[in-house]
């Protein structure tokens, strides 16, 4: 059975930083490309990083400069940090897996998700 299960969430003042991790299970962990995506309030679910099993990363444009995401093959974990964080970061934040045909930032290339973790951003 798969599991992502995501931590590192909670509340956090603009300009802060915070690092989200995932731990996966139940599938080909190191053979896939895993990351993250999330949700804006009222929004669609957007993809923020995702990196390949040669660590070949692809990040969203508009958060390239303040998103860092790490792979870890031997604990089956994928990180990501995010610096300088603003209210409009506010988000839920999804752990992802799969094997699309290119380091896809698209959703419907991932068929596993975790069940997301919460980031607010407030003074």
């Amino acid at each position: 059975q798969v599991h992502l299960v995501e931590s590192g969430g909670g509340s956090v003042q603009p300009g802060g930083s915070l690092q989200l991790s995932c731990v996966a299970s139940g599938f080909d962990f190191s053979g896939s490309i895993v990351g993250w995506f999330r949700q804006l309030p009222g929004k669609e679910r957007e993809g923020v990083a995702v990196i390949s099993a040669f660590n070949v990363r692809n990040i969203d444009d508009s958060l390239r400069d303040r998103v860092t995401i790490s792979r870890d093959n031997t604990k089956s974990t994928v990180n990501l940090q995010i610096d300088r964080l603003q209210p409009d970061d506010t988000a839920i934040y999804y752990c992802v897996a799969g094997r699309p045909p290119y380091i896809s930032l698209r959703r419907i290339h991932y068929e596993y998700w975790g069940q997301g973790t919460q980031v607010t951003v407030s003074s």
